[in-house]
């Protein structure tokens, strides 16, 4: 039986030592396969009309974001303050670039730091903004038998892949690497 443990333990040693960037780079994987196009669908609604439509929002962005304020000023964009601006104007343009920076593997540990403030804020304004908080089945709860509730079973796995990129990085394939790689100064062969 000892025998059993030792070769199941030298396994285990062998795949951790040569499979560390791996984990990391199928997080990245399944955050460009499941949400980047949703993040950047939704990114994409909060754009106003033309060419300034990156630094003044649409209308629905403003819904969006801020729908209790923005009910309270009457629908009238205008009532809004300045930080109601800037926050809809970085919210959007967070939308974009952190998950691009995510999947690339650019800056991978603040960009994932970044998407879980995002999905926080995020998961806040669905529950209490937009209400979402008064219905069950949108909540959800945690160790039921229901894996499909929009709020704490999907976005705790979201949070779960943001926080593996944390901790470990981008993995292979992450331009942080190649970016390290150039960084360090290389040592010629002592003579």
């Amino acid at each position: 039986m000892t025998r059993f443990f030792m070769l199941y333990q030298d396994t285990a040693d062998w795949l951790e030592i040569r499979t560390t960037g791996l984990l990391p780079l199928l997080a990245r994987l399944t955050f460009a396969a499941t949400l980047l196009v949703y993040f950047w669908s939704s990114a994409r609604t909060k754009l106003g009309d033309g060419l300034f439509g990156l630094i003044i929002p649409s209308d629905g962005a403003y819904a969006q974001i801020f729908p209790r304020q923005l009910e309270a000023a009457g629908y009238d964009i205008s009532q809004l303050g300045i930080l109601h601006w800037a926050v809809t104007v970085a919210g959007t343009w967070a939308e974009f670039l952190l998950p691009l920076l995510v999947v690339l593997g650019l800056a991978t540990r603040l960009a994932a730091l970044g998407m879980i403030g995002f999905v926080t804020v995020q998961s806040l304004t669905d529950l209490y903004g937009h209400g979402a908080i008064a219905h069950d089945e949108t909540v959800g709860a945690l160790f039921d038998r229901m894996p499909d509730a929009m709020i704490l079973d999907q976005r705790l796995l979201w949070m779960f892949l943001m926080v593996t990129l944390v901790l470990k990085g981008g993995g292979w394939l992450a331009l942080d690497r190649g970016l390290s790689r150039l960084a360090t100064p290389r040592q010629s062969p002592a003579l």
